[in-house]
Order: C-alpha cells, then sequence, then structure tokens
C-alpha cells in the first residue's frame, strides 16, 4: 500500500465519520421534536384545554399525530389553530 492510498483511506474515513455524526445528531433532534410535539399534544386533550375555549378535544389519529410528530411543537400549533378554526383533521 503506497502512502497516497492510505492517507487517501484516512481522508475517506475521516469524512465518513463526520457525515454520519451530524445524521445521527439530526435525527436525534428530529426524534426528540416528534416526542414533544405527540406529548403535548396528548397533554392537551389530558387536561381539556380546549374545554376552556368551548371546543370538544382534538381527536388523535394518524393525521393529527403526524403533524405534531413532523412539526414539532410548531406542528401541536398549527393543530390546535385548525382545530378552534373548526378544520376537521380526519381522513
Amino acid at each position: 500500500m503506497s502512502i497516497f492510498t492510505a492517507i487517501f483511506a484516512l481522508i475517506l474515513v475521516v469524512v465518513i465519520a463526520f457525515i454520519l455524526y451530524k445524521v445521527v445528531k439530526s435525527v436525534t433532534t428530529l426524534i426528540i421534536n416528534a416526542v414533544v410535539g405527540v406529548v403535548l399534544l396528548w397533554l392537551i386533550n389530558l387536561l381539556n384545554l380546549m374545554g376552556i375555549v368551548g371546543r370538544p378535544d382534538i381527536p388523535i389519529n394518524l393525521i393529527t399525530v403526524l403533524i405534531c410528530a413532523i412539526g414539532g411543537i410548531f406542528g401541536v400549533l398549527i393543530t390546535v389553530v385548525l382545530h378552534l378554526l373548526g378544520i376537521p383533521l380526519t381522513l
């Protein structure tokens, strides 16, 4: 193995390790964001916060869970606003 091949292999390993670190870091952030969003949606229904403004609970279905999981806190806010406006989030 020449010195050029060894240096190239070392640079390639460092680049791959850096890319994997960035991917794992972003995936971890997305998972935390999704858990926070779904837990907030569940807490809104558990504490009957929609009842304070005279609306029924937000239905927990595939669409609302996906919006809250992808959007996190913003997803919960979007779901609450759409629910307050009377826009159904059902299939």
